[in-house]
C-alpha cells in the first residue's frame, strides 16, 4: 500500500509538472525556435542528471544490449513526444493542446488492448469513441474559424498524445528490468544529443549559429528553459518511470488528464489565451469518456 501511494504521489506530481510545461513551452518559443528549445531544455535536464550521477552513488552498469533495448523507448519519449510537442505549440494555444493530450488514456487502453492483448468491454470502447467524438468536434470547431495552419498544430499534438500512448504501454516492461534513474539517465542523454545534433546542424546549415546562444540573454527564456529542462524533462521522466513500475499502464495515463486541466487554466490565466465555448464541450465529452473508459475497465479486472 505505502508503494502504491508513492505510485500515486508520482503520477500526480507528474500531471502537475506537465500540465504547466505547455505554458513554459509557450514562452520559450516567443524567442527560440522549437529545435533550439528542445537542445537547450535537454542540455539542462542532461547536465543536472550528469552532476547529480557524480556527486550520488548511484552508478550505471549498462551495457550495448541494455542500450538497444532502451533506445527505443527513448525514441519515443523524449524524442518524438516533445519534437511532436513543440511543434505543436508553436502553431496553437496550449489550453487547445492540453485537450487534445487528454486521448492518451484512450490510445493507451487501445494500444495495450492490441499490443498487450488486455481485454476492453463493449462499455469501453463506447466511451473510447465518445472520446474521440470530442476530439473530432474541436477539430470541426477550429475549421470553422480558425487558419489551416490550426489543423497542421493540433495533428502535432495529436502524435505527441499517440507516442505518450506507446511509451506508457512499453515502458511497463522496462521500469521492473532496470533501475529509476539508469532509465532516467540514458532516456535524457538520448534527448541530448538528438536534439543537440539536430539544432546544430540547423543552425550551421542555416548560418544561424550565433543566434543559438542569444535566447539566453532574455530572463524569461531562462526561467522558461529551467523548469522545462529539470522538471518538465529530468523530474517527470523519473516520476512517469516510477510510476509505472508500480501500477499499470492504463491507470498511470488517466493522470494526464489532470494536466489537461492545470494546462487550460494557465493557458487562460497566464497567457490571456481565448477559450471558447467549443474547447469546454470538446473537454467535458473527451474527460467523460476517459472517466468511463477506466470506471469500466476495473469492472472487466473484477469479472
Amino acid at each position: 500500500m505505502k508503494e502504491m501511494k508513492k505510485a500515486y504521489i508520482a503520477a500526480i506530481g507528474y500531471a502537475l509538472i506537465i500540465g504547466l510545461s505547455f505554458m513554459f513551452v509557450k514562452i520559450a518559443l516567443t524567442v527560440a525556435s522549437p529545435l533550439d528549445t528542445l537542445a537547450h531544455r535537454f542540455t539542462v535536464a542532461w547536465i543536472v542528471a550528469t552532476v547529480f550521477l557524480i556527486f550520488s552513488k548511484n552508478k550505471l552498469q549498462i551495457g550495448w544490449k541494455d542500450l538497444q533495448r532502451i533506445l527505443p523507448l527513448a525514441l519515443l519519449y523524449p524524442i518524438l513526444f516533445f519534437a511532436f510537442q513543440v511543434f505543436g505549440l508553436a502553431r496553437t494555444s496550449s489550453s487547445e493542446a492540453g485537450i487534445i493530450q487528454a486521448t492518451i488514456p484512450i490510445f493507451t487502453l487501445l494500444l495495450a488492448s492490441l499490443i498487450l492483448k488486455e481485454k476492453t468491454s463493449f462499455k469501453q470502447l463506447i466511451c473510447v469513441s465518445l472520446s474521440v467524438l470530442g476530439v473530432i468536434f474541436i477539430f470541426m470547431m477550429n475549421g470553422a474559424g480558425a487558419a489551416k495552419v490550426s489543423f497542421i498544430g493540433s495533428g502535432f499534438i495529436l502524435l505527441s498524445a499517440i507516442t505518450s500512448a506507446l511509451y506508457n504501454v512499453f515502458a511497463r516492461k522496462l521500469t521492473q528490468q532496470y533501475s529509476l534513474f539508469t532509465l532516467t539517465y540514458i532516456m535524457t542523454l538520448f534527448g541530448f544529443i538528438g536534439f543537440n545534433g539536430v539544432a546544430i546542424s540547423m543552425n550551421v546549415f542555416n548560418g544561424t549559429t550565433k543566434q543559438f546562444f542569444q535566447p539566453f540573454l532574455h530572463i524569461d527564456f531562462v526561467l522558461a528553459i529551467v523548469y522545462l529542462g529539470i522538471l518538465s524533462s529530468l523530474i517527470t521522466s523519473f516520476l512517469s518511470n516510477y510510476a509505472l513500475s508500480k501500477m499499470a499502464a492504463s491507470k498511470m495515463s488517466v493522470f494526464s488528464n489532470v494536466a489537461t486541466l492545470i494546462t487550460i487554466l494557465a493557458g487562460v490565466l497566464f497567457l490571456q489565451e481565448k477559450f471558447h465555448y467549443y474547447h469546454l464541450v470538446g473537454a467535458l465529452v473527451i474527460i467523460i469518456g476517459v472517466i468511463g473508459t477506466n470506471y469500466f475497465g476495473r469492472a472487466v479486472k473484477k469479472n
